[in-house]
Formats: structure tokens, C-alpha cells, sequence
């Protein structure tokens, strides 16, 4: 064992024990957090327009600052982004975290000197949990490549501006920057297929260890090497053994990921956003992914199905329940104050607290008033896989169909691109319904009342969301395909790109 694997071993158990400590009170964790944020920016615009001075509570938080979202917030955004100061956080952001968002185009996302911390000790303390829990840290000394967007940034008014993915580059660890790939030549090419040929240039031939990236862009990686060489992952990397990702649910992937490495690794599952590192996966085996209550985030959660409501409950930690959709709302040290990042999550337990990622509070199909989420569709999904271990999904999004005509019903179209199509299409459709009626009581309800007919399968060409992602300009990085749509505009360029 290296140096590195060797020392990581007593500072994951002191990084274990420090966490410990604040999940054994997680409520006066979170009340003494939002007590520190509030009176620190009492000052700001943000904080005297809204009082923050005289927030003592939640319930005062609930009261004086409503939900927003980045639209909603965007005059103050404005005003930070144009260099002004002490805006939404005293002094003006180290950071701005470049985004794309669904409705308001191009997102700028404030990333403090208080909030960067939150960033690279979230993914650091991941790392070291897995060591903690399972004694493994040999990956340390070898090649770790992290797929990201480019970390070359802009100045915006003063202020560095690039990807979240981009920024946390520049802030590595030095004893970990020499194990790094690729390079920051290759690294800063913006063409994702370029770049992706470089990326395998670099790594064929090295010790790699570690891989880490959103699944589909993981996925292309690996395709390209066995492409390049006509050999599986794991004869070409015979040491690597963790692999790191997020961003998206890894089950429609896991199968196809696998196949390609040619055996099973070690995964960490990670909920990073631009607005700051929420959890990870602290157990292996266990999918629920530990929320970070001591990190700089002060969270609240609203029950899903009462989000757009203008009384809408807003509960802290103290309050929600397991097995229950909730949106999340922030309030952090980044200078986000009741924010909605738009992802949604159910929580698996609360002792500690972890949580799985549900969907977009945005990405819901209810054209119907049927309300499904993405994880409804990804179990049906991954249900139906299971009973037919010859398909192998690349990648899939599920949209409405209406008909017009009233002799034809309406229903769900499932666009799926297969890398092994199922022998019985028609038969593999119909389980996919049976499996979402299970999950859902609305659509199980509209298809017995012949509203809804059973979803139809549309199988896409090889390469149709890779076409379709580079039309946007959103190939690579972490740019990602939305699950489900109200609208068919995804479902559209799909079809016209395959």
C-alpha cells in the first residue's frame, strides 16, 4: 500500500467521527446553522430588504423570506453577477457557477469563500467515508480521471465564471493533482468528442483506479475505449475498482456500465448541484445517500403534491417523514435564500438522515393529471429489465401523446434507445404499463377508465440522444436528458435527430 492509501486511513476515521457527532442532533445542528447564516447577512441588501436580523426561527424564515426559484431570484442574481457587493452575502462571490437552466436560460449561481468549502469537502468526505466503511484505499495511489466540463473560466465582472464541474478542478488536492486525468490541456476542450478522443489518447496504458462522471457521459467514455481496442474496461484497467458518479439515477445504466467494465466495481453515489453539495452515499450497498446537515446549508422540504400552492408547508429536518416526495428548498451560506433547486427526494431514514433522488419538480408527466415522477418511471423501468435480462437500455425519456382524434386515445409515448432491443417489443411495452400502474395510483386509475390506452414504445436509432444533445450544444459535462416532459419538445428533437 502507498503512502497515500496508507494515510487516508486514519483521516477518514476522524472525518467519520467528526460527522457522527452532528448526526446524533441533527435539529440543533440545523437551527444553529440558519442562526449563523441569518445573522451574518443581516447586513446585505438581501438582508435588510427581508429582515434577516430578526430571524430567530424556521417559522420566522417561512414568514419573511418566501420560496423562490433562480427566476424569482434573479434581480438580486443580476446584481451580484454585475459585480455589486454584499447583495445576497457580504462581499461579493469567489465564484460563479455557470448553468444551464430548463426556463431561464443561462444560470449564474454564486459560490462564496464560505460556500466552496461546502463543494470540495462534500466530494473529499465521500472518498473518505468509503474508506472508512471499508478499508479500501489502494484507488489513492493510482489514476483518478474525473469527466467534467472544462475548467478554464471567464472573468464575468470580476468574478470567475465557469461550470461547477470546471471550478472544483482548480481546487483538487494537491497530493491527489499528480494521480489526476486528463490533463488540463485536454481537459479545456470545449468539443466533447474531441476532447473524448483525447481522454482515451491519455488513460489507455495508465494504472486507472478510479472513474468518475454522470453515467451516460461514463457510458460513451467506456465505448469509446473498447472501441479504440476491441477489449473490456477491465482488461484494459485492471485496477480500477471505485467508481464515482451522480447527476442522474445510475439503475437504467448500472446494467450496460457493468457489461462494458466486463465485472462488478465499487460505486459512490453523489448529489452535488451548482447550488452546493447536498449528501452522498455513505454506506455501500445502501442507496440512501447522507444529507450534509453541517455544511453550510440550512434545508427545508415541501410535500411535492402541494409545491405550487401559495400555502405550501415548509418543514425542516425536525419534520418529514420517510418514504414521502418533498421538494427541496436552501438556504446557505452561497447567499440562497429559500431557493428551490427543483430536485425532489424521498427520505429512506432519519437516523440518520438519507435521502434517495426522486426527480425535478419541473419533470413531472401530468398531462393527464396522472402527476408521475421520475423515479416511478425508472423503477417500472428497471422492474421490467429485470425480467428481461437480454435488454439493455442506452438511454430513454417518456412524453405525452394526445390524440385529437376521440377514436384515438390518448397515452405515454416511452422513446427508448436500446443497445439490445427485447425480442417482444410489444410484450416488453405492456409490462412497462402494468409496472407504472403498480406506482402510480392517478395513471392506474386513467387507464381504467380508458382516458389513458397503454403507453406506446418508440424505439430510436442508435446515436438519437447523442445527436440530440449535440443540437444543443449540451453535449457532455454534465448536461443531461430530462426523464419525463409535459410537453413534447424533447420527444420532438429526439425524433428528428434519430
Amino acid at each position: 500500500m502507498g503512502l497515500k492509501a496508507t494515510l487516508s486511513q486514519p483521516l477518514a476515521r476522524y472525518i467519520a467521527r467528526r460527522y457522527q457527532r452532528w448526526q446524533h442532533r441533527p435539529e440543533t445542528t440545523q437551527r444553529e446553522l440558519l442562526a449563523k447564516l441569518t445573522a451574518t447577512a443581516a447586513g446585505t441588501a438581501f438582508g435588510r430588504a427581508h429582515d434577516l436580523g430578526g430571524i430567530r426561527t424556521p417559522a420566522d424564515l417561512a414568514r419573511q423570506v418566501p420560496v423562490r426559484d433562480y427566476e424569482a431570484l434573479k434581480p438580486w442574481f443580476d446584481r451580484t453577477q454585475a459585480g455589486e457587493a454584499d447583495v445576497l452575502w457580504p462581499g461579493r462571490p469567489l465564484y460563479l457557477a455557470k448553468t444551464s437552466g430548463t426556463t431561464s436560460g443561462t444560470k449564474y449561481i454564486p459560490i462564496t469563500k464560505d460556500s466552496i468549502p461546502n463543494h470540495i469537502e462534500g466530494a473529499r468526505d465521500a472518498l473518505l467515508y468509503y474508506i472508512y466503511r471499508t478499508g479500501r484505499s489502494r484507488f489513492l495511489d493510482g489514476k483518478l480521471i474525473f469527466l467534467s466540463g472544462s475548467p478554464a473560466l471567464e472573468m464575468h465582472h470580476g468574478i470567475r465564471t465557469g461550470r461547477l464541474s470546471g471550478i472544483a478542478n482548480h481546487h483538487v488536492p494537491a497530493y491527489l493533482r499528480r494521480n489526476q486525468l486528463p490533463s488540463y490541456e485536454t481537459n479545456i476542450i470545449e468539443d466533447w468528442e474531441t476532447k473524448l478522443e483525447r481522454i482515451v489518447d491519455e488513460t489507455l496504458g495508465e494504472k486507472m483506479t478510479l472513474i468518475s462522471g454522470i453515467p451516460p457521459w461514463v457510458q460513451m467514455y467506456f465505448d469509446r475505449l473498447t472501441a479504440r481496442t476491441g477489449r473490456p474496461v477491465k482488461d484494459l484497467f485492471p485496477d480500477f475498482n471505485l467508481f464515482v458518479y451522480g447527476g442522474v439515477n445510475f439503475e437504467p445504466y448500472r446494467a450496460k456500465l457493468f457489461e462494458s467494465i466486463g465485472r462488478p466495481v465499487d460505486s459512490i453515489e453523489l448529489f452535488p448541484a451548482s447550488e452546493g453539495f447536498l449528501a452522498f452515499q455513505d454506506e455501500p450497498g445502501n442507496p440512501g445517500l447522507l444529507l450534509l446537515l453541517n455544511s453550510g446549508i440550512f434545508y427545508e422540504f415541501v410535500p411535492t403534491e402541494r409545491f405550487f400552492e401559495p400555502d405550501a408547508p415548509r418543514l425542516t429536518i425536525a419534520d418529514v417523514e420517510v418514504d414521502r416526495n418533498y421538494a427541496v428548498v436552501l438556504t446557505s451560506n452561497a447567499g440562497l435564500w429559500g431557493y428551490s433547486i427543483g430536485d425532489t427526494v424521498r427520505f429512506v431514514s432519519l437516523a440518520p438522515h438519507r435521502v434517495v433522488v426522486t426527480g425535478r419538480i419541473k419533470h413531472f408527466l401530468s398531462a393527464f393529471g396522472e402527476h408521475v415522477i421520475g423515479e416511478e418511471v425508472e423503477q417500472a423501468l428497471r422492474e421490467v429489465m429485470a425480467q428481461t435480462p437480454e435488454v439493455e437500455v442506452t438511454e430513454f425519456t417518456v412524453a405525452p401523446l394526445v390524440s385529437d382524434d376521440p377514436a384515438t386515445p390518448s397515452r405515454h409515448e416511452w422513446l427508448v434507445e436500446f443497445a439490445r432491443p427485447p425480442h417482444d417489443p410489444a410484450a416488453f411495452a405492456a409490462a412497462l404499463d402494468t409496472a407504472l400502474r403498480r406506482r402510480n395510483t392517478y395513471y392506474d386509475d386513467l387507464r381504467k377508465g380508458n382516458i389513458l390506452v397503454s403507453l406506446q414504445l418508440t424505439a430510436l436509432p442508435a446515436g438519437a440522444f447523442h445527436r440530440y444533445m449535440k443540437s444543443l450544444g449540451r453535449l457532455g459535462g454534465q448536461n443531461k436528458v430530462p426523464r419525463l416532459g409535459n410537453d413534447r419538445k424533447v420527444a420532438e428533437g429526439l425524433i428528428a435527430a434519430g
